[in-house]
């Protein structure tokens, strides 16, 4: 299935193709959008030192136009678009539908897709620190005396970011695809004001000045590089984002706006530094005359503040899939809105990110010195998506291996040298968006792979639910008590008896009138219609069991599916009905299992886990736990 948004035909669909597009100019493109405030910039000041030729500038322009065209326009918009998972976008969904398709080992791809998300988790940080200090600093050239605020200002408004996200991003959000628009018209208009100040930027539209001048800088080339990927910051974000507004919408967008004012944007840099050498310590800002300079600023504010909320929105949407794909152990999910499922809070994350936000700031203290740091993330990132892309295609679609490596090896090679170009600054500040993703990936690791061997271990010493139900059934002077009402027992595997059956039957001695053995299930594509919500297989006289499933991109309210199921095939009061949860006490072990540290991290975890009864939205008050230990 192919995600199409809601075009079909008609007056209708164009009008709907339209604001879709709108909108993910300001979503989609919120990031990749505010790259021009640093990425040429940056790209100028590994050959600033000596002076700044001419076919330097060419070479450099040259080499951003075509990283967008390769990148962006050939990877992400025309292909990747296509390999979506029911409409769906993003690392994660390209592994859920590898996950149902693949063959043999699932390890290494799993383990690749948890790295990729982490790689974005460490996006998320550093954006919004870059993209915010980039804009402030432009106050400088307003007035010099300004420099001594950037800072304060700028951790002002990352700070009030941060904290109104718990009010939700659908009021702001209507305005983020306009002013985006705004932002980028200015974006073509400065650069079309400039391109005349030199015609000879128009000789980058040639690869071989790029070529050229990748070969003619050696070591110094691969620096500059490293710089010039900065302008793709933000395409995983059009992937990511598939499902929010569909393919032809996203791909509207990028043909007929974005990429036009981003080219036309480079090019005016271009020329302006051609005529204007010194103007490359700020060719953005420098551009703009006094009386618009101003405004520029607040633009630019506006943009990456935008830019911001895009990709910490894209970090909650990231962070509810892992948990849902048991990469993340259960965590709070706020909905902030009662129309669209996907505006969602995760206080944890936010929390995280915030701080993490807050200490690049101060470390760093401009964007000049974060940029240094930026890249790897992303670069990582996008080898990744290129490597479960080849998978993709030969579990998926099918291909050969020779024309999967036909088509994906040359852009594999290409990303593989952008990454080596950033790992050059590892030493500079390069290390921090390994540490971040480091960290997430461990986080995440070790999570899935300890809920894999307690699962195991759950199993091996459980018993078969079709042999214990004959055993309690028998009459005798041990037989249960039966009471009156419902008990529905949470299992993970509908399979084997229940702990909370076990332990309440070995405590209380007593067995309900009503029994149902309830397992909520994650679907591996990401919503589930409600045809499909629910089934119920007879067990057993007083027995039944029930699984109810959910999209990774739904919230598991198992409280609003069992009032429809109620209502459709199965009687039993709500008031009258208990909710009989296992609670497990984690103990390492340095003898099996994980080693020692690892055990002790997925312990923390599960320690930090969002309650079940909360995390499925069950009734409080009808919530009995019955808690267990186990070794690990």
């Amino acid at each position: 299935m192919t995600a199409e948004g809601h075009t079909h035909g008609g007056n209708s669909g164009i009008k709907g193709l339209l604001l879709g597009s709108l909108g993910s100019i300001g979503v989609v493109y919120g990031d990749i959008g505010t790259s021009p405030l640093y990425a040429f910039k940056e790209a100028l000041r590994p050959v600033a030192d000596d002076g700044i030729g001419r076919g330097e500038v060419i070479g450099i322009v040259s080499c951003m136009l075509w990283t967008l065209t390769i990148i962006v326009t050939v990877k992400y918009v025309l292909f990747l678009m296509r390999a979506d998972n029911e409409g769906e976008g993003g690392t994660l969904s390209l592994l859920a539908l590898l996950m149902k398709s693949a063959r043999g080992s699932l390890v290494p791809l799993i383990f690749m897709g948890i790295a990729g998300a982490a790689l974005f988790m460490g996006d998320a940080m550093i954006t919004p620190a870059l993209s915010v200090l980039s804009a402030i600093e432009g106050t400088e050239f307003i007035e010099p005396g300004m420099a001594d605020y950037v800072l304060p200002v700028s951790l002002g408004i990352l700070i009030a970011l941060f904290l109104v996200q718990r009010r939700g991003t659908g009021s702001v959000s209507a305005f983020f695809g306009p002013l985006t628009l705004l932002w980028f018209i200015m974006l073509t208009a400065v650069g079309l004001y400039h391109v005349s100040d030199d015609w000879d930027i128009f000789l980058a539209f040639n690869p071989v000045h790029a070529i050229g001048f990748l070969l003619g800088e050696g070591w110094r080339g691969m620096v500059v590089l490293g710089a010039v990927f900065l302008t793709v910051t933000g395409a995983e974000a059009l992937y990511a984002d598939l499902g929010h507004f569909g393919r032809k919408p996203i791909q509207l967008a990028w043909f007929a706006v974005v990429f036009p004012a981003l080219a036309i944007n480079y090019l005016g840099q271009g020329a302006f530094v051609l005529k204007n050498p010194a103007a490359a310590s700020n060719p953005f800002f420098l551009m703009f005359p006094d009386w618009a300079l101003l405004p520029a600023v607040i633009m630019a504010t506006i943009a990456t503040i935008i830019a911001s909320q895009a990709v910490i929105t894209g970090a909650f949407s990231l962070a509810s899939q892992a948990i849902h794909m048991g990469f993340l152990p259960r965590m709070e999910v706020q909905h902030t809105s009662e129309r669209h499922t996907g505006q969602i809070y995760l206080p944890a994350i936010n929390a995280i990110l915030a701080i993490g936000v807050i200490v690049l700031v101060l470390t760093f203290r401009s964007s000049d010195a974060l940029a240094t740091a930026y890249g790897i993330s992303v670069t990582g990132a996008m080898v990744i998506t290129t490597l479960l892309a080849g998978a993709y295609l030969r579990a998926k679609m099918r291909w050969n291996i020779g024309l999967v490596t036909l088509i994906l090896l040359p852009l594999l090679a290409l990303e593989i040298v952008f990454l080596g170009a950033n790992l050059v600054k590892i030493i500079d500040g390069g290390y921090v968006p390994v540490i971040v993703a480091g960290a997430f990936t461990l986080v995440m690791w070790s999570w899935w792979r300890g809920s894999q061997l307690l699962m195991v271990k759950a199993q091996r010493g459980a018993l078969l639910l079709e042999e214990f139900i004959p055993m309690i059934s028998r009459d005798g002077e041990h037989a249960p008590v039966r009471v009156p009402g419902t008990a529905i027992f949470l299992t993970s595997d509908p399979e084997y008896t229940p702990p909370a059956l076990m332990h309440n039957l070995k405590h209380n001695h007593v067995l309900h009138q009503q029994n149902i053995i309830l397992v909520v299930r994650t679907a591996r594509r990401p919503y589930v219609g409600e045809n499909e919500r629910y089934r119920i297989s007879p067990i057993a006289e007083s027995f039944e069991k029930l699984e109810i499933t959910f999209g990774f991109m739904e919230t598991p309210n198992v409280l609003q599916a069992l009032s429809k199921i109620r209502k459709e095939a199965m009687k039993f009061e709500i008031m009258s009905t208990s909710f009989y949860l296992g609670r497990r006490q984690l103990v390492p072990s340095r003898n099996e299992g994980m080693p020692f540290w690892q055990d002790r991290i997925f312990i923390a975890l599960a320690n930090l886990a969002t309650r079940p009864s909360d995390y499925f939205r069950l009734p409080s008050n009808r919530v009995v736990e019955l808690g267990t230990q186990v070794v690990i």
